[in-house]
């Protein structure tokens, strides 16, 4: 409080300095609609979580084969049914990596010891004493690529055969939607089974067998987008300034329709990979010695009670795959979509 002894400052009186130039700035820089939609997928943290476990994935995929000394198709009769065994930690009896083994009555089991075997088998060996940890990496390699193409393939035909038939409209849409009726009335599973019966089995083949009914879903998707934007003023100004109907399909409005796209082709790829597990498990996938993560669980299923890694280690490898690709794309479906944005 100013007493009456207090004279007051002149500087108290004088205006504030305004700096004009600053006036007008924004402080939050403006951001492209992809920098706003990773914003919005870091908030995310399962998706970023998942995001970073496929890419490890990934990478041991390729790498994981490489890093172990034993080639994944390479048998060895005497090795078979090993159990896990792990250098360093093979004297820690609470992890399943000490090379020991239960039977049906709980009795302890020592094969490497009883067998004389020096060797160390991370994820073990199967019947054929085929190293375990090279096919396991190997079987990821071939589902994620099988997976990956047979995507590929589904945005292809879907984009371009739901582009053209939502645009060029009348007979021809009609005439385009009731094939699509008439494949999506076959049940997929049939249409597959046959390819690869025809075919053989294989990786062509059951990327082919994947992609016949694969992209159905994806051309509606995009035939609805399309309907729904062809009548927009941006893509009117286009048709009034001359531009060619491919032009305005390919350049004006798939652009637009990339979040779109980008999430239904995250969702198809753990469909694929069920799916060619699913197949390879009935015993319609790759023959040996090729192996895929459903031929390492069908070949594990068989020995699962006396056996029970063969089969657990290649199952958590495809679970982890399939939740992981299903969190990213729950995340980007909320990063892309306007309708999930809060």
């Amino acid at each position: 409080m100013i007493t009456n002894h207090e004279k007051i400052s002149q500087e108290l009186f004088e205006p504030a300095h305004v700096d004009v130039s600053k006036s007008e700035k924004i402080a939050k820089p403006s951001l492209t609609f992809w920098q706003d939609s990773w914003l919005r997928v870091r908030k995310n943290k399962g998706a970023v979580i998942s995001l970073i476990v496929t890419v490890l994935l990934i990478i041991m995929a390729f790498v994981g084969p490489l890093i172990t000394p034993y080639a994944y198709d390479f048998q060895n009769t005497k090795h078979a049914n090993l159990p896990p065994r792990i250098q360093g930690l093979e004297n820690i009896h609470w992890l399943p990596f000490d090379g020991t083994l239960k039977n049906r009555q709980g009795v302890e089991l020592h094969p490497y010891e009883t067998r004389n075997v020096k060797e160390y088998y991370w994820f073990g060996t199967d019947g054929l004493g085929r190293d375990l940890f090279a096919r396991v990496w190997k079987g990821t390699q071939i589902s994620l690529l099988i997976a990956f193409f047979a995507a590929l393939i589904d945005m292809l035909i879907g984009v371009t055969y739901g582009a053209i038939s939502g645009y060029i409209g009348g007979k021809t849409d009609s005439i385009m939607q009731r094939i699509v009726e008439i494949i999506m009335g076959i049940p997929n599973l049939i249409v597959v089974v046959l390819m690869i019966l025809v075919l053989k089995a294989g990786i062509i083949p059951i990327i082919l067998a994947l992609s016949i009914t694969g992209w159905v879903s994806m051309s509606r998707v995009v035939r609805a987008q399309v309907l729904k934007y062809k009548n927009m003023e941006y893509v009117l100004a286009a048709k009034t300034l001359g531009a060619s109907d491919s032009t305005i399909v390919f350049k004006h409005m798939i652009p637009n329709m990339f979040g779109v796209i980008i999430i239904n082709t995250m969702f198809s790829i753990p469909n694929a990979i069920f799916f060619e597990a699913f197949l390879s498990f009935i015993g319609l996938g790759l023959q040996d010695p090729h192996a895929s993560l459903g031929t390492l669980i069908n070949d594990g299923f068989r020995g699962m009670i006396a056996f029970p890694y063969q089969m657990i280690i290649p199952a958590i490898m495809i679970s982890l795959i399939m939740i992981a690709f299903n969190l990213i794309a729950d995340g980007l479906r909320d990063a892309l979509d306007p309708k999930m944005r809060d």
